[in-house]
């Protein structure tokens, strides 16, 4: 009778210790003899002792920081990126078996595709379209990664510096195209306006006594500023007239 208590006691014992618990963001790679059995999902589920292993899987969402990375751009100008990259274990039987260490490997993928892409791409583009890169690495790495029972969420670049030297040509080309605009929509302006006053001279030009209507308020204008000298501008009308009369008196 003792025998048969002692053997209760054992396999209750054996029990308990056997129970292991999945939670809800994890998965469960169970071996039998070493060899792959099944997914355990979550809840309670029984790990016999010396039969089998078994190995836990986080399936939420990580963020893996990519340190600084040297490199050289397509137009040999030096540059220090690092990014972050989002992504989870979409199948806990492959993150197990057919790599290492996924979490390990993800980092070290990710250094070496994001030097590969800057080195592939000019300054003006990993400046201006810094968003474009991130989706190719993200490619990348994802299509990489896809064996290991990864998905690659997302990429995104944290910072890009550049030598303070290149900086400061950076600075002078933005000072430069800022007075190229400048002058461009100066010019754009200029040419307005002079169309704009050839326009009003030729129908000035074509309307009986416009000139002295034009004139007229010019001389209305400048009586109401408190000036002291007037200069009085006289219409060519008036100029021909008087140089006709001359003539027709000789």
């Amino acid at each position: 009778m003792a025998f048969f208590e002692v053997l209760i006691l054992v396999l209750i014992f054996i029990i308990i210790i056997s129970i292991r618990q999945v939670n809800q963001y994890e998965k469960g790679v169970r071996f039998l003899f070493g060899k792959f059995q099944n997914v355990m999902d979550p809840g309670w589920r029984f790990v016999w002792p010396i039969i089998n292993s078994w190995r836990r899987v986080d399936i939420r969402v990580k963020a893996v920081d990519v340190p600084n990375q040297e490199a050289i751009t397509l137009d040999n100008v030096s540059a220090t990126v690092n990014a972050v990259i989002y992504y989870r274990v979409i199948d806990a039987k492959k993150a197990i078996i057919v790599v290492e260490n996924f979490f390990f490997a993800v980092s070290q993928l990710a250094q070496t595709t994001m030097r590969n892409v800057v080195g592939e791409t000019d300054l003006d583009d990993l400046l201006s379209k810094r968003n474009q890169v991130a989706k190719r690495i993200q490619s990348i790495i994802d299509k990489a990664t896809d064996p290991w029972g990864i998905k690659v969420e997302s990429v995104e670049l944290k910072d890009i510096v550049l030598p303070e030297e290149m900086k400061r040509v950076i600075a002078k080309q933005a000072e430069a195209e800022r007075e190229r605009r400048a002058i461009i929509i100066k010019a754009e302006g200029e040419k307005a306006a002079a169309e704009n006053i050839a326009q009003a001279a030729e129908r000035l030009s074509k309307s009986t006594g416009g000139l002295h209507l034009r004139t007229l308020q010019t001389l209305n204008e400048v009586s109401s500023d408190k000036n002291n000298t007037i200069v009085f501008a006289a219409p060519l009308e008036i100029l021909r007239a008087i140089e006709g009369f001359s003539k027709k008196k000789k």
